[in-house]
């Protein structure tokens, strides 16, 4: 879901930053169960699925079984990122060690070792194009996508340039091996849903 043309416009005039339309967001009757992001400025409402979820829930356990509970595992957390009005909020992202807040309270984006998107069918051109350029833009070094649809992971690294340089398709069921990345670890895919 998108928000609508004369809602875009009335968020504009309320302010050309992401804070202000966050604010605005925060006012307005998202429905339960949705998630929302701003991605070059368009406001995006996607609902959370099961398949969604227990694919994240497997990301999320495997970072916390190899580092342990107090890993740096953020899901649906807004993130502002580089190019205009990129306010997103990663399915998962895993910060580094070292990471802090900001002085407006978010975490900043410089310090994101991996991202995982799980494909939604209303916003997947997010993120397989945009999102992919603007992760890359601001340098994390592991992005991945997972697509139930088609059952298949993408696997992007090397980010130089606005855009990775490396990319990995491998099927659901396959381990991804990201023991040569910053993240330092086997990601099993068996658990993995399909829909």
């Amino acid at each position: 879901m998108t928000v609508l043309q004369e809602d875009r416009t009335k968020m504009a005039d309320h302010g050309d930053d992401l804070d202000s339309w966050f604010e605005r967001l925060e006012r307005m009757p998202v429905p339960e169960g949705y998630r929302v992001e701003i991605v070059e400025g368009f406001v995006h409402m996607t609902p959370q699925r099961d398949v969604h979820w227990e694919i994240i829930r497997w990301i999320v356990h495997t970072f916390e079984a190899k580092f342990g509970m107090k890993v740096k595992v953020k899901s649906d957390v807004r993130i502002d990122f580089p190019g205009h009005l990129n306010g997103f909020c990663p399915d998962v992202m895993k910060l580094r060690d070292t990471a802090a807040k900001d002085d407006r309270g978010l975490w900043r984006y410089h310090d994101i070792e991996f991202i995982a998107e799980v494909i939604s069918k209303g916003t997947a051109t997010n993120d397989y194009d945009t999102k992919r350029l603007t992760y890359a833009t601001a340098g994390v070094p592991v992005y991945m996508i997972a697509d139930p649809y088609t059952g298949k992971c993408h696997v992007y690294t090397d980010p130089k340039e606005g855009d990775y340089q490396t990319q990995l398709t491998v099927a659901f069921g396959t381990e991804i091996d990201l023991t040569g990345t910053v993240v330092d670890l086997v990601l099993p895919t068996e658990g993995f849903p399909r829909e």
